[in-house]
C-alpha cells in the first residue's frame, strides 16, 4: 500500500510563515496560524513543504488504506489559501452559504484572500470540523 507523500517533519512554521509573499498573503496566513491554534487547542507543524497543520488524526477507508493526516491545516499558494476541512467544507452547506466568496474540492476550501470571507463563519467551519474529528478520534 502506498504511503502518504505529505508528512509532518521539524521545519519550522515561523520561518514558512515569514517567507510567505505578498505581505497580505502572509498577513492572512499569520491570522490563520493563529485561528487555528485557537480552535484546535494544538500547535502547529509543518507537513511537507507547504502545509501548516495542527493536531493529529488516524484514518482507515474500506479499501483498506490508513495514514495519518492533522485535524486543520492550511497552506497560503500562490494563487489561494488553501485550508484542509478534514471532514469535508460541503459538510457545512448553512456556513458555506454565509462564507462569502471561495471554491471547493474534496476536503479543500480555496480562498483568494481573507478580505473575501466572514473570518467568524470560517472559524466556526474550521471549529465544527475540528469538534467532528475528536468525536470520531474519541469513539476510537
Amino acid at each position: 500500500m502506498a504511503e502518504n507523500k505529505t508528512k509532518p517533519h521539524a521545519g519550522s512554521v515561523a520561518g514558512f510563515l515569514a517567507a510567505v509573499d505578498p505581505a497580505a498573503k502572509r498577513d492572512d496566513a499569520e491570522w490563520l496560524d493563529a485561528m487555528m491554534r485557537r480552535v484546535t487547542g494544538e500547535p502547529a507543524r509543518m507537513w511537507g513543504d507547504s502545509i501548516v497543520g495542527y493536531g493529529a488524526t488516524h484514518y482507515a477507508y474500506a479499501s483498506g488504506r490508513e495514514g495519518d493526516w492533522f485535524l486543520a491545516g492550511f497552506s497560503p499558494r500562490k494563487a489561494n489559501l488553501v485550508l484542509y476541512i478534514t471532514t469535508g467544507a460541503e459538510t457545512y452547506p448553512a456556513l458555506l452559504d454565509k462564507l462569502g466568496k471561495y471554491r471547493t474540492g474534496k476536503s479543500c476550501l480555496y480562498i483568494n484572500k481573507l478580505a473575501d470571507v466572514d473570518r467568524g463563519v470560517l472559524e466556526e467551519l474550521v471549529s465544527r470540523s475540528v469538534a467532528h474529528m475528536k468525536k470520531q478520534q474519541a469513539k476510537r
